[in-house]
Formats: structure tokens, C-alpha cells, sequence
């Protein structure tokens, strides 16, 4: 033997041999050798796999002479193809659970389409009709597996699930995922409309008492040699598998009641009859025996269910109450036992018998519930935040972000609590060293994040912290808290003292990035990276992907050479534009004054950035109060330091957009139109873009008094503003290095008139953009004065402009509304002139709401009798058509709608209702002008009325 042939074969006999997998053409080859390959240990492929394989080969289209794809081919091949698939199901007895798992749901919906045709169900026919108690046994259990699975997949398909995100070996196989998509939409859309008959077929299985039949291995081979003769023996009560009435109760019970849960979210009452459900699933469950069935109900999942109807119906068990930690916890809820409830979860910190998942879900409800108004529950929740905080802490993880917000203002007696609950969670008969570490750690936690130091001083005092704490531990945080008590303002401190405090006890790393993450008091955030640097040396400004700083600071936050300044201005600085954007400018400030100082020795131009954004801060922050209601003037100190911002010029500094956007605003908002019209420098303004667009807007306010004054400086801003608007517009870069948003145009444009016209006649105007300008303007007014005509009437334009007539109709009619006393009298004419009823006329028409379409015809000048005959023609009208009869007072209008509906139908109820409204006296074109003018009035106000209730 060659060396190289003894090495081969010492290789092969160094590891055993893996059969190979069988390919599904053997089976169609050799059918005998189906059942053998199932009954194995570990089936290579596995019954799921074959069942894909047999019904893909079977489903396969073909292709004739013509090459044309034809349907899959009903041949003797096809059908051998799917009746094995149909004994591999078999072979797993039709448990749905293992067939959910393994088949997606079209191969799994052409499975039991196959059951049914091989069990006779009659084609065509709804399965609701027929009854289920004369059919054959094999016949009948087909119709029930089928309907479980249809309302176990409603069921299932409501459940949320994680895309996968598919590599790149998948992105040629995402055609077929999507049609695969679109295929289990199309069946659960079917499954969905036929959910109704489904329930009750199987609320119908639940009435017979006989025992049930289905299809087996043998009695699928019988149908496959002879169908002819096979039939009667398949069809009798003795074939098949025997499944026991209780067992196939048990499991339609399950699924009823899973789908009436399902549909509790839009019906609370059916939650009463899936707990009905439930219970009786949970009866029989005792009474089955481990025989082969059917019954494939997942336990763990009723009982989950169970507990949630006893708590969604109100209902209740006592004796389950006694003996179940959950049922105590649903019975303190519903008696709003709280004391009760505390003394559970503590108790259950040493048991542990709750999960934590359903500790913390209790302790949001509750939460939620203060949040509504509830203040006497303030106390019930921070009890419980601290109860669940020790829990988490001895299981060892993470503190919730409601338990570090305790810690920033606690009382004393909350203090009293916690060093209560602490004792109590740590069983002295079993107290493992484990737990004795992670309860002095939680304790050293709370010690550094108590920021009165006498608070600390009295969880240092406690027993507890004497017992479980080393020696060295305790002498570190004792003389921690000595230095606290002598605080010193952070921004008188000199920079070289600012790291000058004493480093915690050393934890593992993902501990102190957690507070990191949750601190916002600057000293805490300093001595946390000071630990952390001391750990290992790398980026920690990165710890939290949503610390954000502007673009415009990043390259000169990250050229800064010292590695922890360089994270501590990153941090500092992002956690204080994040509570700007939550309001929180009581610790911005001292984020950003804490960034202020640290950086005014070494960076002059990081010092001026600091600055910029503090006026920033405190802009908004007086923006803020005035939103609540503050409507005192800002102080003369702070409009200064605008004035200051907006005429600074420092070569090389980073700028934001923003601030010079908010400071002209501001400018704009306190009426300091003095200095935006004169005192402003001229270069300013033709440098700046903002401060230009500005001016326009404070000159066109100063002189709005005065309409023909105000006409030169209200075009030029329109002209700017459709500027901004224009496609066409060329970014041009200023000496400064800033875009100019403005473009100088020889054209001139006129204003946009008070009633929007609904187009802008230029090809370089982004209408797109008007539009969400103007939208936002009128939003803002109808903010500050939500009963104002014009701005109604112009928000109605902007819908109509966009296409949405059914909200344009809306804000036309609360136009109207606001100026006649909900139409109690009459609109003034300049609110509905002819334009507006046009507009009205064309939404109306639009919404095929034909008949409101010949009644507002009238309320024109000069009634439109073409556009009111053609509309009173429309057969597809979606009004109400004849009640609208009565309010039309034009006799020309009322005697052709009363002709062309006799051509139609002589006697119809539209005909009569139209001859009624004609044949009313005040109508009588010989009666005095008032009586015809009140005729007109009445019905005018009566219409208006009837469509605000319909667009309202």
C-alpha cells in the first residue's frame, strides 16, 4: 500500500461515516421505503423537510411543445407525490404544533387542502353547512384540523416577529421571499374573511360526543390501491387513528379560546368567552390519560392565558388566590390592596417564585395610573421601583433608569424603606456569599448616587452596611462622603483641581458604563471615566450610539490629544443638548457650565462654542416659559448677548445653523423690530441670511398697520420666501464660508394672496415646498387663534390644493362656523364669496357627494343651473341624496330634479320627496320677495348645519 493510499485511509477510519441523505425521488421510486426512513432514529432529511419537498416537486409547473408554462400536471406521479406528503403527516399525527414549526403557511395551507380533497370533503360547498355529525369519521376530523389551523394561524400571525436581515448570499433569493410574502398575505386575508364559519364549525364539533377518526398510514395506502373499495373501509367508524371526544375538545377549547382572546383587543366583552374556553380546556386537560392524540396544548401558554382573562374579566378564583403567587398579586390589584402587594414583593425577593418581567409590568401599571392623576399612588410606586431595584440587584442586573431617578431627590423615608427591604431580601438562613456581594454592591450603588450627603451618611450608619462590606470598602466610600460634604461650586474650581476627586471602589466595567450612561451631575460623570480610564484605555464617548454632538464641533471635541478631557467634553456636551431637547435646562446648565470651565484653559475656541450654546440654551429655555404662559420680556442682559451672538465674527469658528436661526427668531418673537429694521449693521444683513429674511419680516410686521406702506416690504419678502421655495435655487457660498440660502432673481413676484389661489404660475417654484411652508405657517396661526376665518379658509385652500376635499370641506365649513354663530345667521359674503363656494362645489363633486353639489349651486351669486343639472344626473351619488331635497328653494332646480325623476320611476320615494319639497307653499314664486328671501335663509342655515355634522 502507498503512503499516500494509508493515509487516505487512516483519515476515513479516524471519523464515522455520515449516510447520505435520501433524495426525495426514492421514495417516489421505492414507496416502501417511506415508513422505514420515518420510523428511524434521526431522519435525514426530517418529516418536516419531505413534507416540503413532496409538495414543491408536486406543485412544480410544466412547460408544453409550445414552451408555455402550463399548471402542475394532475398525473399518477403528482398524486403519489402528495399522498406521501399527506402519510408523512400522518406519521406525525397531524400535530399542528410540530407542522406550524416546521412549514411555512402556503405549503402548509396545500397540505390540508390535500387532507380535504383525500378525506372527501364535498368541493365547493362552505364547511359551515354541512354537519359535521352525519359525515364520515375521516371526513369530519379533516374539516376540523383544517378550521383549527385556519384560526391558530389568525392567532399566530397577530404575534410580532424579528425580520431576519438576509446576508449577501441571500439578496438573489429576495424576489422569491417576497412573492412568498405576498402569498401568506393572500391566505390569511381568505383565512381572516372566513373566520366567523371556522368558529363555528368547530363550536359545532364541540356538541358531539362520539368519538373521532383520522387518516392514518394504513388508511392513506387503502385510498392509494383502490379508492374505489378503500372508501367504505376509511369512511367506517373503525379506521384510522381513535381520537377520544375529550381530547379533541380539549384541544378546540384551546384554539376557540385563543382566537376570542385575539379578537378581545377590539371586543373586551369576548374576553368572557375565551375564559370560558380556557376553563374548560384546563378541566379536561386533568382528565386525559397519555394515549395518542390530537391534543397538542401548550400548558405553559394556557395557564398564561388563563391568568390574563381571570384578570381582563374581572373574575376571580379564591381558592386559586390562596395557593398561586399570581393570583395573590391579581387579587391585591383588583382590592387595591397595595400594602399587601408590597409586602408580596418583598417577600418574593427572597423566593424569587414571581418573574421579574411581571414585577416590573405591576409596577408600570401602576406607574401609568399616577400618570393619569392618580396621586395617592406615588408612594405604591416609588415602594415598589425600590423592591424591584434590590430584586434586580441580586439577580444582577441592570438598575432601572425609574430607580436611578428616585436616587436624584429621595426622601428620608424612602431611604428608611430601602434599608428595610434590603434586610429583608437577604435570608440570613440562606444567605449565600454571592448574594451578600451583590447586595453590598447594590449599597456602595446607592451610596455613590445619593447626592445629600446625609442621606448617605444614614445608609453608611446601617447595620447592613456594616456586616456586608469589607473594610477597605467602607473606609473608601466613609472618606468619599467626607469630601462631598465640603462641596465646592464645580465652575470656581481651577482646572487642575477639576479631576481631583477620589475614585469609587473599582466595579467591572459594563457596571460603571451603565452610569455612565443614566449620571447626569458632572462630577459623577468625571469620577466614572476616571474609573473607567483606569480600566482600559479606549474611546468612551462611543458607550451610548445616541450621544450626539452637532457635526459642526465634532473635529475639533475629537482633536482634542488627552484622551478623558476629550470624552468628558463629548459627554458633557451631548447629555446637555439632550436634556435641551426634553426641557430639562436645570441640569444643562450644569452640564454645560461644568464643559464651560474645563474647557476655557486650554481651547479658546471651544470656550466661545460653550458659550454660544448656553445662550442657545437659555434662548430656548425663556421660549419654553413663554409656551407655558410666562409672558414676561426677556431680560435686557439676554437680548444683549443676542444682539452679540448675531454680530459676531471669529475667524475659524465653528457655527451652527441653528443658533443664528433661534436668535433671530427670539429677536422676532419679543418685538425687537428697532434693531432688526435699523439698528442691525447692512453688512449683517446681506451676509446673513437669516438676519435678511428677518429684517423683511420684522419691517412687514412694524408697517402692517398701514396696508399700502406695508406693500413694498410684504413683496419683498414673498420674493425671498419663493426664493427659499425655488428649484432652481444655487447654494452660493458667502466670503464666510456659509451658504446663502438667498439668490439675487430679476424677476419680481406678488404677494401671496390672503386667500391662497391654490396654484403659483412658475416652473422654478417648488410648489411641494411652498405647500409645507405654508401648512406649517397657518398650523402655527390656527395655534394662536384657532377661530380665525381667514386662516380657516386658507388651511381649507391648502387641502384643497393637495387633494384632500373631505378635510378641505372641514375647515371651509368651521370657517363658516366661526363667523355666523355655528350658522345660526347668515355667512358674511366676503367668507363664502363665489370662490370659496366654487371650491366647496368642486370638493363635493369630488367626493361624489352629487346632491350637497346642486345645493350649493344656489348659494352662488348666480345660481350655476348647468353644473346643478348635470350633478342632479349622477347615478353614483355617495350623499343621502333625497334628505337633501328639502333644502333646495331654486323652484327651476326642484322642477328638474322632479322631471328627470318621473322619466326615471314614477313612484320612487326620490320622486315623492322631490314633489314634496316643490309643493311647499313659502315656495310659491308669487309670494312677496321676504318671504322667498326668508325661505332661502332658512334653508341655507339648515343645509350648513347638516354638513358641518357630516364633516365634522
Amino acid at each position: 500500500m502507498s503512503a499516500e493510499a494509508a493515509d487516505r485511509e487512516a483519515v476515513s477510519g479516524s471519523r464515522p461515516c455520515t449516510p447520505p441523505q435520501a433524495s426525495w425521488f426514492e421514495f417516489l421510486l421505492d414507496p416502501s421505503l417511506l415508513e422505514q426512513h420515518l420510523q428511524g432514529p434521526h431522519p435525514d432529511p426530517s418529516p418536516v423537510q419531505l413534507i416540503v419537498q413532496f409538495l414543491e416537486q408536486a406543485s412544480k409547473p410544466s412547460v408544453n411543445e409550445q414552451n408555455q408554462v402550463q399548471p402542475p400536471a394532475d398525473n399518477r406521479r403528482n398524486r403519489t407525490l402528495k399522498l406521501m406528503a399527506l402519510k408523512v403527516a400522518a406519521h406525525l399525527t397531524w400535530d399542528l404544533k410540530v407542522l406550524e414549526k416546521g412549514l411555512t403557511i402556503p405549503v402548509l395551507n396545500m397540505l390540508l387542502n390535500e387532507l380535504l380533497c383525500a378525506s372527501r370533503v364535498p368541493p365547493g360547498v362552505k364547511h359551515v353547512d354541512l354537519d359535521l355529525s352525519t359525515l364520515p369519521p375521516t371526513t369530519a376530523m379533516a374539516m376540523l384540523i383544517y378550521n383549527r389551523w385556519a384560526i391558530r394561524t389568525i392567532v399566530l400571525s397577530s404575534f410580532p416577529e424579528k425580520q431576519t436581515k438576509p446576508g449577501p448570499h441571500q439578496l438573489n433569493m429576495m424576489s422569491l421571499v417576497q412573492q412568498e410574502k405576498e402569498l401568506t398575505e393572500n391566505i390569511l386575508s381568505v383565512l381572516r374573511e372566513q373566520a366567523t364559519d371556522s368558529i363555528m364549525v368547530l363550536e359545532g364539533a364541540l356538541n358531539i360526543k362520539k368519538d373521532f377518526y383520522v387518516h392514518t398510514l394504513r388508511t392513506l395506502d387503502l385510498l392509494a390501491a383502490d379508492p374505489s373499495t378503500a372508501n367504505g373501509e376509511t369512511e367506517s367508524s373503525t379506521a384510522g387513528l381513535r381520537i377520544s371526544a375529550d381530547h379533541l375538545h380539549c384541544q378546540v377549547h384551546y384554539d376557540l379560546g385563543g382566537i376570542y382572546f385575539q379578537q378581545g383587543c377590539s371586543d373586551p366583552s369576548v374576553y368572557e368567552k375565551a375564559r370560558e374556553h380556557f376553563r374548560k380546556a384546563r378541566e379536561l386537560l386533568t382528565k386525559l390519560d397519555s394515549s395518542p392524540s390530537l391534543c397538542c396544548v401548550d400548558e405553559q401558554r394556557l395557564a398564561g392565558y388563563w391568568s390574563a382573562c381571570k384578570t381582563l374579566t374581572g373574575a376571580s378564583d379564591p381558592s386559586e388566590s390562596q395557593h398561586t403567587p399570581y393570583g395573590q398579586i391579581s387579587c391585591f390589584m383588583r382590592n387595591h390592596d397595595y400594602g399587601a402587594l408590597i409586602e408580596a414583593f418583598i417577600r418574593d425577593n427572597v423566593t424569587s417564585s414571581l418573574p421579574n418581567s411581571f414585577r416590573h409590568s405591576i409596577e408600570l401599571e401602576l406607574l401609568h395610573k399616577l400618570q393619569q392623576g392618580d396621586r395617592a399612588l406615588e408612594e405604591v410606586c416609588h415602594k415598589l421601583c425600590v423592591c424591584n431595584a434590590v430584586r434586580d440587584a441580586l439577580e444582577g442586573g441592570v438598575l432601572s433608569v425609574s430607580f436611578h431617578q428616585l436616587l436624584l431627590k429621595p426622601s428620608k423615608n424612602t431611604i428608611s424603606f430601602l434599608l428595610e427591604v434590603c434586610t429583608r431580601s437577604v435570608d440570613k438562613e440562606h444567605r449565600s456569599e454571592t448574594n451578600k456581594r451583590k447586595m453590598a454592591l447594590f449599597i456602595k450603588t446607592v451610596c455613590n448616587r445619593l447626592e445629600d450627603v446625609s442621606l448617605a451618611f444614614m445608609v453608611s450608619s446601617h447595620k447592613l452596611f456594616m456586616e456586608l462590606l469589607q473594610d477597605e470598602e467602607k473606609k473608601i466610600l466613609m472618606e468619599q462622603m467626607r469630601k462631598s460634604s465640603a462641596t465646592v461650586n464645580l465652575s470656581a474650581k481651577p482646572l487642575p483641581s477639576f479631576y481631583d476627586i477620589p475614585a469609587s471602589a473599582s466595579v467591572n466595567i459594563s457596571q460603571l458604563e451603565q452610569q455612565l450612561i443614566l449620571s447626569l451631575d458632572p462630577r459623577h460623570i468625571q469620577q466614572i471615566l476616571i474609573e473607567l480610564h483606569g480600566m482600559a484605555e479606549r474611546p468612551f464617548w462611543r458607550v451610548n450610539s445616541k450621544w450626539e454632538v452637532p457635526v459642526d464641533y465634532v473635529n475639533v471635541i475629537l482633536a482634542i490629544k488627552d484622551n478623558l478631557t476629550r470624552d468628558l467634553v463629548y459627554i458633557l456636551m451631548a447629555k446637555g443638548l439632550h436634556c435641551i431637547s426634553i426641557k430639562d435646562f436645570a441640569h444643562a446648565r450644569q452640564l454645560f457650565t461644568a464643559c464651560l470651565e474645563l474647557v476655557t484653559e486650554f481651547s479658546p475656541k471651544l470656550r466661545q462654542v460653550m458659550l454660544n450654546e448656553l445662550l442657545l440654551m437659555e434662548v430656548r429655555g425663556h421660549e419654553a416659559g413663554a409656551a407655558e404662559g410666562n409672558m414676561e420680556r426677556p431680560p435686557p442682559d439676554l437680548v444683549s448677548r443676542v444682539r452679540g451672538y448675531l454680530e459676531m465674527r471669529i475667524h475659524d469658528l465653528p457655527l451652527r445653523q441653528l443658533v443664528g436661526e433661534e436668535c433671530v427668531v427670539f429677536m422676532l418673537n419679543w418685538r425687537e423690530n428697532e434693531y432688526l429694521t435699523l439698528q442691525v449693521p447692512q453688512s449683517l444683513v446681506n451676509n446673513n441670511p437669516y438676519i435678511k429674511l428677518g429684517q423683511l419680516i420684522a419691517s412687514t410686521c412694524k408697517e402692517l398697520p398701514g396696508p399700502k406702506e406695508s406693500r413694498r416690504t410684504a413683496k419683498e419678502l414673498w420674493e425671498v420666501v419663493v426664493q427659499i421655495c425655488s428649484v432652481s435655487s444655487q447654494h452660493k457660498r458667502s466670503s464666510d464660508g456659509r451658504v446663502s440660502l438667498l439668490k439675487q432673481r430679476e424677476s419680481s413676484m406678488g404677494i401671496l394672496p390672503r386667500y391662497c389661489n391654490g396654484k403659483i404660475f412658475l416652473q422654478s417654484v417648488d410648489v411641494e415646498a411652498v405647500v409645507v411652508t405654508l401648512k406649517e405657517l397657518v398650523n402655527y396661526a390656527l395655534s394662536l387663534n384657532p377661530n380665525n376665518q381667514l386662516w380657516l379658509c386658507t388651511q381649507a385652500d391648502i387641502y384643497f390644493v393637495t387633494n384632500q376635499y373631505s378635510a378641505a370641506m372641514h375647515y371651509y365649513l368651521q370657517a363658516g362656523t366661526v363667523c355666523s354663530d355655528y350658522f345660526t345667521k347668515p355667512v358674511p359674503p366676503d367668507v363664502y364669496n363665489d370662490q370659496v363656494l366654487k371650491r366647496m362645489i368642486k370638493c363635493c363633486s369630488l367626493l361624489n357627494c352629487h346632491t350637497q353639489v346642486a345645493v350649493l349651486c344656489q348659494f352662488l351669486r348666480e345660481v350655476d343651473y348647468m353644473t346643478a343639472f348635470k350633478a342632479l344626473q349622477e347615478q353614483n351619488s355617495h350623499d343621502s341624496m333625497d334628505s337633501f331635497y328639502d333644502y333646495i328653494w331654486d323652484v327651476t332646480i326642484l322642477e328638474y330634479l322632479t322631471c328627470i325623476l318621473f322619466k326615471e320611476d314614477s313612484i320612487s320615494d326620490q320622486h315623492k320627496a322631490a314633489i314634496k319639497a316643490i309643493g311647499q307653499t313659502e315656495l310659491n314664486s308669487s309670494n312677496p320677495e321676504e318671504v322667498l328671501q326668508l325661505a332661502a335663509q332658512k334653508r341655507k342655515k339648515k343645509f350648513l348645519q347638516a354638513l358641518a355634522k357630516l364633516y365634522f
